[in-house]
């Protein structure tokens, strides 16, 4: 049977089981054996993450071919104007190349999160609000370099949702085997595309 457990990996949580140098990783949160992350979040980053011991699901979560969308609901520097969200939706030039085309809005209240323990920088001259950003492909510190590059750095990323599984019902550090509805979900969602 497969196992599948949605996790809202902290700030701070490397995303790998052990660490030569001593910091927090997944071990200090998930005390389940023969399941890995199906994806990455930096260190930096917070919010969903999913682990499985199926091989076939990782794959079909994490390689861009099959464009599974991911989520993230991200804290930017400045208001960003309605030039610079079309070039997010239409994808941006980073390193390696062209972003594939995006979802981006403008949330008109910032979300319900809780406080990150390390407080992000504040410049009091400097408005900040936040976006909700979905993407088919996930490349190294992508969210990140794209705010970049339509000029309104990332201050806080937290990845909301893969596919149809959302962090709704956790808190930082929490994490729960999947429902069977969710995991049937889940699978679909992955096989969609499939001609």
């Amino acid at each position: 049977m497969t196992q599948m457990i949605r996790f809202w990996k902290p700030y701070g949580v490397l995303t790998k089981f052990t660490d030569s140098e001593g910091r927090p990783t997944l071990a200090d949160y998930i005390p389940i054996p023969g399941i890995y992350a199906a994806g990455r979040l930096d260190m930096d980053s917070e919010g969903l993450l999913l682990l499985t011991d199926s091989g076939r699901l990782s794959t079909r979560l994490t390689d861009p071919k099959y464009a599974h969308p991911r989520t993230y609901l991200v804290q930017v520097e400045r208001i960003p104007d309605a030039a610079a969200l079309q070039r997010l939706r239409a994808g941006v030039e980073i390193k390696g190349g062209r972003t594939r085309p995006a979802q981006a809005a403008l949330l008109p209240e910032p979300p319900d999160l809780p406080e990150r323990p390390v407080p992000i920088r504040y410049r009091e001259n400097v408005p900040d609000c936040w976006l909700q950003l979905t993407l088919t492909e996930g490349r190294n510190r992508q969210v990140r370099r794209m705010t970049a590059a339509v000029g309104h750095p990332t201050l806080r990323l937290v990845r909301w949702a893969v596919g149809p599984i959302t962090l709704e019902g956790l808190t930082p550090g929490a994490w729960e085997r999947l429902s069977p509805a969710a995991e049937k979900a889940l699978w679909a969602s992955v096989f969609r595309r499939e001609s």
